[in-house]
């Protein structure tokens, strides 16, 4: 087994089979001001626990999407070792991230808050980054990814559309115990040919809300799984 690459939240491993293996880490990132932000590219704190919470509710997430005949990377985990062993895929140049915003909140409102009143709703509009730390992950255009050979206008439609409908199948179960899901980021890669979803579904990458108010990762967690 080869270390090949280490994360913010996780690092990766080649398995001899050439599959890989995924280890969480108790470690978040932050914002500005220090607060747990799942947009933000600096890690500012580590909570104990984290790391097997959120493999917990990606595995959970990851076999619902199994049961709907939804692809993914996943191939089963490991919750003792917390790790995650996933199929091989190839990242859109050095990564994208996919944001789905069902509420103004986030970098969203640091943009636009002259316009928009935090909490509103956005009717899971989707916006794509790219990953870069150094550039502080700049969003990026359907037509810039193609100018850029990074993703055809074909092949973004398809993200568009495949992140709509794994969101829906999150943000229904997030609702069934009585949570709302604000935003959530994902990421995709090619596998033999296909775009399916990669990384993690957790709560580390998603903001979740009770009567109005946001939830800690580990509540998330707790509350969905327990």
């Amino acid at each position: 087994m080869e270390k090949i690459y280490t994360g913010k939240t996780k690092d990766v491993y080649k398995l001899e089979d050439g599959n890989y293996l995924l280890k969480f880490k108790d470690d978040v990132t932050v914002d500005e001001q220090g607060n747990f932000d799942p947009g933000a590219n600096v890690v500012g704190m580590t909570i104990e626990g984290v790391g097997n919470a959120e493999l917990r509710l990606t595995k959970f997430f990851f076999e619902k999407l199994r049961e709907k005949g939804i692809e993914t990377h996943y191939i089963d985990a490991d919750l003792e070792n917390t790790t995650m062993t996933v199929k091989p895929a190839q990242t859109f140049g050095k990564g994208l991230e996919v944001i789905l915003r069902y509420k103004a909140v986030g970098s969203f409102i640091r943009r636009y808050g002259d316009y928009i009143e935090e909490g509103s709703d956005l009717d899971g509009f989707v916006e794509i980054s790219l990953k870069d730390d150094d550039r502080g992950d700049p969003f990026i255009t359907k037509e810039t990814l193609d100018i850029l050979n990074l993703l055809t206008p074909a092949e973004y439609d398809i993200l568009v559309e495949d992140t709509k409908k794994i969101g829906a199948v999150i943000r229904d179960e997030v609702a069934k115990k009585g949570l709302t899901l604000y935003d959530i980021k994902f990421e995709f890669g090619r596998s033999n040919g296909k775009i399916i979803l990669i990384d993690e579904i957790s709560a580390g990458n998603m903001r979740a809300y009770k009567d109005g108010k946001h939830i800690g990762p580990l509540d998330v967690e707790k509350e969905l799984l327990d």
